[in-house]
C-alpha cells in the first residue's frame, strides 16, 4: 500500500533516484539532530542560565521594595546591578512590547516564560535585539527598566551547530554524487548502446565500471553479437534458397514458351505468381540485412514514392507534409522499400490512397490511408505476422499475396527501433497504416 502512494512521486530517471538515495537519509539525519539538540540541550542550557539571572532579578526587586524612598532604592539597586552588569533606571510607564522576537531566536519563547515563572513582578520582556535582553520589573516605587546581555540567559549562537552540519553535509553530498556519478556511468553508457541497437545502430561499447556491471555489458555485448550472427545466418540461408529457385523458374519458364500459348497461360501464371513470391522472400530477407543510416530527407522520400506509383496508375496522392524538411538519419532504401509496400498493399485493395508524412522534434511517421475495405480492429495485430493473408477480409478479385508486405514494413520499423500501427481511416473509411520512427 505504501509503495503505491508514494510510487507515483519518485522519479524515474537513474540520477535522480540515486541522488535521492544518497540525500534523503542526510536530510533526515539532520533533521532529527536539530530538532533533537535545540529542544533538548539548548532548552536545558537556557532553563538552567535564566534560572540563575530569575534568582538575581528577583532579589534586585526585594532590594528596591525595601528601600523607603525611591533614591535609596536606585542607590542599593545600583550598587547590586554594577557588579551583575544589569543597568538598571526607572520608568514612567511600562510599554507595551507584545512578542517582539524574531522568527530566528530558538530560545526566546523559554527565556521569556521561564522569567514570568521565576520572577512574579516581571510585566514586560522585550528581546527584539537578539544580544540585549531589556524587562520591566514591578516594584514599590514605580517600575524599573533591567537591561542585560543576552548571552547571560542563553547560549551564544545557537544555530552554529545547525549551519555547521548543513554545510558539512552539502560538501560530502557533492563529493559522494561524484563518486556515484562515475559508477553510474557505465550503466547510461549501456542503456545507450542497447537503445540504439534497438533502433537498428551498432554503437561501440566497452564494459567499463563495477564487476556487476562489467558482467551485464560483457552479457549484453554476447547477446548482440549472437542476433548478428543469427540474423545474418538466416539472410544468408533465405537468400541462397530465393536466389538458387530462379534457376528452374527460369527453365520452366524456356519449356513454356515452347507449348501452345493457350495451353501455357494457366502454367505462366502460376510461374509468375512463384516468381513474386521469391520476390517477397527476398523484400522479407532485405528487411534485416538493411543499408547503413544516412542522412535522408523523409520529404523527399515521400514524393519519391508518390511518383513512382503516378507513372503506374496516378491512384496514390501525395497527402500533408507536416514538420521542417529536413535530413535525418535513416535506411533510405528500405524506408523507401517499406512505403511501396504499403502503398501498394493500399491500392490492391482500394481505389486511391494518400501518402502523408510527420515530422517532430521526436518522431517521423508515414500515414498510408485508403478507401477499401479495410482490416477489422481484432485482427490488426495477426495482419502484420509474416505469411498471413487476410484475404476473406478483403476484395480476393484483387488477387492474393504470399503475406509478407505488412510483415516486411513492422520488420523495417523494428529496425529503426519504431514501429508499425494499424487502425481505420477517418478521411477516407478504409485501413490507416502509421509507419512510426523515432528520432
Amino acid at each position: 500500500m505504501f509503495e503505491r502512494f508514494i510510487k507515483p512521486y519518485l522519479p524515474n530517471g537513474l540520477y535522480p533516484r540515486a541522488f535521492l538515495i544518497l540525500i534523503l537519509p542526510i536530510l533526515i539525519l539532520q533533521l532529527l539532530v536539530s530538532i533533537v539538540f535545540i529542544n533538548r540541550h539548548f532548552d536545558g542550557v537556557t532553563r538552567q542560565m535564566t534560572d540563575a539571572v530569575s534568582l538575581e532579578l528577583r532579589y534586585l526587586v526585594q532590594t528596591a521594595n525595601a528601600a523607603r524612598t525611591q533614591a535609596q532604592a536606585t542607590a542599593a539597586v545600583s550598587e547590586f546591578a554594577a557588579p551583575l552588569q544589569i543597568q538598571t533606571r526607572w520608568a514612567e510607564t511600562v510599554p507595551d512590547v507584545g512578542d517582539d522576537r524574531e522568527w530566528s531566536d530558538f530560545t526566546g519563547d523559554t527565556v521569556a516564560d521561564q522569567l514570568r515563572l521565576r520572577v512574579p513582578s516581571v510585566a514586560e520582556i522585550s528581546m527584539a535585539d537578539k544580544s540585549r535582553l531589556v524587562l520591566w520589573l514591578d516594584t514599590d516605587h514605580g517600575p524599573l527598566r533591567a537591561e542585560m546581555d543576552r548571552r547571560r540567559t542563553s547560549a551564544s549562537n545557537p544555530h552554529q551547530l545547525i549551519v555547521i552540519m548543513v554545510v558539512l553535509g552539502a560538501i560530502l553530498t557533492a563529493i559522494s554524487f561524484l563518486f556515484l556519478r562515475n559508477q553510474l556511468r557505465p550503466i547510461q553508457r549501456m542503456a545507450r548502446a542497447a537503445t540504439d541497437y534497438g533502433k537498428g545502430r551498432i554503437t561501440p561499447y566497452h564494459p567499463s565500471g563495477a564487476t556487476e556491471v562489467r558482467a551485464a555489458g560483457m552479457a549484453f555485448l554476447d547477446m548482440r553479437a549472437r542476433l548478428e550472427r543469427q540474423i545474418q545466418s538466416r539472410t544468408m540461408m533465405l537468400s541462397g534458397v530465393s536466389h538458387d529457385l530462379r534457376t528452374p523458374l527460369t527453365r520452366l519458364r524456356l519449356g513454356l514458351s515452347l507449348l501452345d500459348e493457350e495451353d501455357a497461360r494457366p502454367l505462366i501464371g502460376d510461374v509468375d505468381d512463384m516468381q513474386r513470391q521469391l520476390d517477397a522472400f527476398l523484400d522479407f530477407v532485405r528487411s534485416d540485412a538493411s543499408d547503413d543510416l544516412i542522412p535522408v530527407s523523409p520529404f523527399r522520400i515521400a514524393r519519391d514514392v508518390v511518383e513512382d506509383f503516378t507513372r503506374m496508375s496516378g491512384r496514390l496522392k501525395l497527402g500533408t507534409l507536416e514538420g521542417r524538411d529536413e535530413a535525418i538519419p535513416l535506411r533510405g532504401v528500405a524506408i523507401h522499400r517499406a512505403l511501396d509496400n504499403l502503398c501498394g498493399n493500399a491500392l490492391r485493395y482500394a481505389d486511391r490512397a494518400v501518402l502523408s508524412v510527420t515530422l517532430t522534434d521526436r518522431t517521423l511517421r508515414f500515414t498510408v490511408e485508403d478507401d477499401g475495405p479495410g482490416i477489422p480492429a481484432d485482427q490488426h495485430e495477426e495482419a502484420v505476422r509474416p505469411f498471413t493473408r487476410l484475404d476473406p477480409a478483403r476484395n480476393q478479385d484483387k488477387g492474393s499475396g504470399v503475406g509478407l508486405g505488412l510483415a516486411i514494413v513492422s520488420d523495417i520499423a523494428r529496425g529503426h527501433g519504431g514501429m508499425l500501427r494499424l487502425s481505420t481511416s477517418r478521411t477516407l473509411g478504409g485501413l490507416m497504416a502509421e509507419l512510426v520512427l523515432p528520432r
